[in-house]
């Protein structure tokens, strides 16, 4: 085949040339979305024109969240469900269709860690609480593994091309101590990040795709007395992070908007079963 005088397939898109990152028209469920990333996920969907199911355990704060939004004119819905339990997933994910008549992307971004999951280095390694390692492992997996094979199915069906966002960590790439059983669980997840994505290609071409965004270190209720003291300094675990990141300070959660967006909108339609690094640079620094 003559690769430099092949006609390549026509291009087609959902959005105007002119706007490839816009989400105008889609709908995007986003599990988590009742967290502090959470937050600046629906806020950068909804900034970019698309409708957001807002998905978590606290129905409180997922209608506050909802009502605000559309107080500024935007569309949401809260739905209350968990990602480990099905019938509470495919209940919101009919809400979500019953009132909007569609979705077109889903954020796995439910997860995090547990004081269950932690081995203190003061503790024996050999009684670890595995009971607690293997509960963050499979939240971390699992939580993410659920939603996909309920909210997936009316993926397929949407008109347009769908979009699936995996949440994944350093902990993934790096050995990081204490939480072992968040480090397999995000690295379980990239591995399936690849394999699924491969999956719906060879199952349906592009119309459907998988990619992961792995935040660096951000700080959330869950990490916050981890990383930082009650007067605004760091702990010596915070230090550590902070001598291992070269922009030396921690991600604000906008900081992850944009590559968020990208990845749900057709601007990165070529794209699937990648991994982006929004980090300040840890994942590639050797700390010399």
């Amino acid at each position: 085949m003559d690769l430099l005088n092949a006609t390549l397939p026509e291009l087609t898109t959902q959005t105007s040339p002119t706007e490839p990152f816009s989400l105008r028209d889609k709908v995007i469920a986003v599990t988590g979305g009742t967290g502090i990333l959470g937050q600046a996920f629906i806020d950068s969907i909804v900034a970019a024109g698309g409708t957001v199911g807002i998905l978590g355990r606290n129905a409180a704060v997922a209608q506050d969240r909802a009502q605000t939004i559309k107080s500024q004119g935007g569309r949401a819905l809260a739905l209350v469900a968990d990602v480990l339990e099905e019938a509470s997933l495919r209940a919101a994910c009919q809400q979500l269709l019953d009132t909007f008549g569609r979705i077109d992307g889903l954020v796995n971004a439910a997860g995090g860690n547990g004081a269950d999951g932690v081995l203190d280095p003061a503790e024996d390694v050999f009684r670890m609480n595995l009971a607690g390692m293997k509960r963050v492992m499979e939240l971390n997996l699992w939580g993410a593994i659920l939603p996909t094979q309920v909210f997936g199915e009316a993926l397929a069906q949407a008109p347009g091309k769908a979009s699936i966002v995996n949440i994944s960590s350093m902990n993934s790439k790096r050995a990081i101590t204490k939480v072992l059983g968040y480090n397999m669980g995000k690295a379980a997840l990239d591995c399936y990040n690849q394999w699924f994505a491969v999956e719906m290609a060879n199952r349906y071409g592009d119309k459907i795709r998988m990619n992961a965004l792995a935040p660096g270190f951000f700080l959330t209720k869950q990490n916050r007395a981890l990383l930082t003291t009650p007067d605004g300094g760091f702990t010596p675990r915070g230090e550590l992070v902070i001598r291992q990141t070269p922009f030396k300070r921690f991600g604000h959660p906008d900081e992850l908007k944009g590559a968020l967006v990208w990845l749900l909108s057709d601007a990165s339609q070529f794209v699937t079963g990648s991994m982006i690094c929004v980090d300040g640079g840890f994942s590639i620094f050797g700390g010399v």
